[in-house]
């Protein structure tokens, strides 16, 4: 099954906003499960899944802002059984 989440054409600001948003949600996602765990193991995970979303934000920001025109974005989400 497939959830097509995003598929348009966005000028940049308006595209890096809508990441932003998407990461955020995973991110405060991550952050709800390390505050109900206590397994040093699953905490340290998840936190560098956070640090990679923010560095991936943050080098995707970079790209974004240099591009002259619209950006074409496509998010879909495949769940597999």
């Amino acid at each position: 099954m497939n959830i097509q989440l995003i598929k348009g054409h966005f000028n940049a600001p308006d595209a890096f906003e809508l990441i932003t948003e998407m990461v955020q949600v995973k991110i405060r996602f991550l952050e709800r499960k390390i505050s109900l765990t206590h397994n040093e193991e699953d905490i340290k995970m998840r936190e560098n899944k956070i640090r990679d979303l923010q560095k991936d934000l943050h080098t995707l920001r970079n790209f974004m802002m240099a591009q002259d025109g619209p950006v074409d974005l496509k998010s879909e989400i495949t769940v597999i059984h």
